[in-house]
């Protein structure tokens, strides 16, 4: 029962750089994957493309897919994970047309490329190749609950989309910074296209979570440090489910709780409320402890992307005194956020 696991099948190289493609998407948190490029790999990024009735952008260069391609693109990527990550039929002449400029498709949807009979015919018609990320490997075991060597970081939400990713990724830059040797660990579609690696944890039938959760974070020397994505929240009544089996899967010694002033309904939702900070702590230690008695938030992160920067910084202030630990902004940095840092580390 308590063997340690095995390797993960490989990720396939993903053809790069990219062209992000926005749809018709209108809600800004839909598009976190096209926002999580831009930002995190903006070397891999050539230009987007929008349709008719979109009102987000990611303030690249909009170009066909013809254009793209002139200007080196390789592949189109999905950059919107809507509710169910479906791809609608008014999507797909235009990855038609991408395979069309010779651009290969790359998706993070439920609904995968490959088994919509048009898009495959094309890709196979001209040589093109179809990736579809959010598909975890097929060798996940179930759960053992072994304590596994090195530290582990988790990152953990009020909600949905509000900086998980950007709270790991800012926080294992920091961390390599300083001189800790540290592995970004991806648990989503955006997360596995910036780092190259890792597994869709919302993609992973139930039983599996906490197994994949464990290999996603395996064995490591004691002062290896490897922060591990979030997804979903403790709190949401849709995406709970995920969260609570990569918590306990992953173990976190530590964890960060991301947060956005100023959201009030959880996303997607019908009237459910944000929860509160407090009782994403509460639940976290509460039901971490489950796998590491040890568990400590080490503080919090908040997405301040709404107000102005002197607005933010006072914010921050008066909840760190508050709540009696660090609180920043992962994107905006600075001495808050280094007293975060310091923070996780102990």
């Amino acid at each position: 029962m308590n063997a340690p696991v095995g390797p993960l099948t490989e990720s396939p190289v993903l053809s790069q750089p990219y062209l992000l493609f926005l749809g018709d998407t209108a809600e800004p948190g839909f598009a976190k994957t096209a926002f999580g490029l831009r930002d995190w790999a903006p070397d891999k990024c050539v230009g987007e493309l929008r349709l008719t009735g979109a009102t987000v952008s990611t303030g690249l260069t909009a170009m066909t897919p013809a254009e793209a391609r002139a200007q080196g693109a390789r592949a189109m990527v999905i950059g919107v994970a809507n509710q169910g990550g479906v791809i609608p039929p008014a999507w797909r002449a235009s990855l038609i047309e991408a395979l069309e400029a010779g651009l290969d498709l790359i998706a993070g949807m439920h609904m995968r490329l490959a088994d919509m009979p048009e898009v495959a015919a094309a890709a196979q018609r001209l040589g093109r190749r179809l990736f579809d990320v959010r598909v975890p490997p097929a060798d996940i075991p179930i759960a053992t609950g072994r304590k596994r060597s090195g530290k582990r970081l988790l990152t953990v939400g009020t909600d949905c989309a509000l900086g998980k990713k950007y709270t790991a990724l800012a926080l294992a830059a920091a961390f390599t910074a300083r001189g800790v040797d540290t592995d970004f660990r991806a648990s989503g579609q955006t997360g596995i296209m910036i780092a190259g690696g890792g597994i869709p944890m919302d993609a992973v039938v139930s039983d599996f979570e906490a197994g994949a959760a464990e290999i996603l974070s395996p064995d490591a020397p004691d002062d290896h440090w490897d922060i591990i994505e979030g997804q979903g929240s403790l709190a949401h009544p849709a995406y709970a489910a995920v969260s609570l089996g990569l918590l306990h899967g992953s173990q976190p010694d530590v964890f960060v709780v991301c947060h956005e002033p100023g959201r009030t309904v959880m996303l997607g939702t019908a009237g459910y409320s944000v929860a509160s900070i407090e009782e994403i702590v509460e639940l976290t230690i509460a039901l971490g402890r489950r796998t590491n008695p040890a568990i400590r938030c080490g503080g919090f992160a908040f997405n301040t992307s709404a107000l102005d920067p002197a607005e933010a910084e006072a914010l921050m202030a008066r909840e760190s005194e508050r709540l009696g630990l660090p609180v920043a902004d992962p994107v905006r940095r600075g001495p808050a956020f280094d007293a975060l840092v310091s923070s996780c580390l102990g």
